[in-house]
């Protein structure tokens, strides 16, 4: 079983920073790419920014030079830090990461989300 949990969430004003936090826990063999997406109401989930077992790292344009994506595998523990902020990063955050398991298996895994609100 594995579990990914999202924390650092809440509500900031524009210009303001904020840090999420995923951390990873279960069963786990090994954790290959990870992964921050979004979902603003009425929009689909869109990825925000990834980063693989090896450290490469991509963002979305609408991101890029704002947020930086990093993990510690000592900790199972990916971190979004955010800076700049803007009332159109307003969305539900979602981390991602592909898990192999200790069974062996393969396979992405989604937390449950956490809400950033940005106030103009």
């Amino acid at each position: 079983q594995v579990q990914l949990v999202e924390s650092g969430g809440g509500l900031v004003q524009a210009g303001g920073s904020l840090r999420l936090s995923c951390v990873v826990s279960g069963s786990i063999f090994s954790i290959n790419d990870m992964a921050w997406y979004r979902q603003a109401p009425g929009k689909e989930r869109e990825l925000v920014a990834r980063i693989t077992r090896g450290g490469s790292t991509n963002y979305a344009d609408s991101v890029k030079g704002r947020f930086t994506i990093s993990r510690d595998d000592a900790k199972n523990t990916m971190y979004l830090q955010m800076n700049s902020l803007k009332p159109e990063d307003t969305a539900v955050y979602y981390c991602n990461a592909d898990v192999r398991a200790s069974s062996g298996n393969l396979r992405g895994y989604w937390g449950q989300g956490t809400q950033v609100t940005v106030s103009s």
